[in-house]
């Protein structure tokens, strides 16, 4: 019975927002409608999408950005705090954002005469800015059961793509494993 509550207030969580957007909406083309008469088909919609999209800019500057403005200058004042919040935000922005990382699942060999091999993501195939010179590209190796990984200088020699989606390659590496590859 308690999953059963648990899935109905999953289901509220991603309806009703949904919903009261929709009727919101409806009620304000209706209200307009109301209010212009039959000049224009459609003025009604189009007012509308005007209307909230004035919000979204004015929620933007008003709302948005000084928070951020604030707490930018907080993070000025504590370098360590800075450098784990940027961290953090650049590896979210590779999941949820439009930079993409994470998006070349690859083998990497760990020694020249061995046969055991890491999976990982290939993040950076030009090293010039740290001042590595050679064939040598960083690859992150995600940790099992856990939101951490090493990042390794890797020479290309001992890479090998995996042809497989990242997404399935990511959940098979936090997994431990345990996550069936569908082919």
């Amino acid at each position: 019975m308690k999953k059963i509550i648990n899935y109905f207030l999953q289901g509220l969580l991603y309806t009703v927002p949904i919903t009261v957007t929709g009727a919101f909406v409806v009620w304000t083309f209706n209200k307009i409608d109301t209010i212009i008469p039959g000049l224009f088909p459609g003025l009604g919609l189009v007012i509308v999408i005007v209307l909230i999209t004035i919000i979204g800019i004015i929620g933007s500057a008003a709302i948005a950005s000084p928070i951020n403005s604030f707490f930018q200058n907080l993070l000025k004042r504590a370098p360590l705090l800075q450098t784990i919040y940027s961290s953090v935000k650049d590896l979210m922005s590779t999941f949820v954002g439009n930079k993409k990382g994470f998006d070349q699942p690859v083998l990497i060999k760990l020694y020249e005469n061995s046969s055991i091999e890491r999976i990982g993501f290939i993040t950076n195939e030009n090293l010039n800015s740290l001042g590595i010179k050679g064939e040598k590209i960083l690859v992150y190796l995600p940790h099992s059961y856990a939101f951490s990984g090493q990042l390794f200088v890797v020479e290309k020699s001992y890479i090998t793509p995996i042809d497989k989606p990242s997404s399935e390659i990511m959940k098979l590496i936090v997994s431990g494993g345990v996550t069936k590859i569908e082919n």
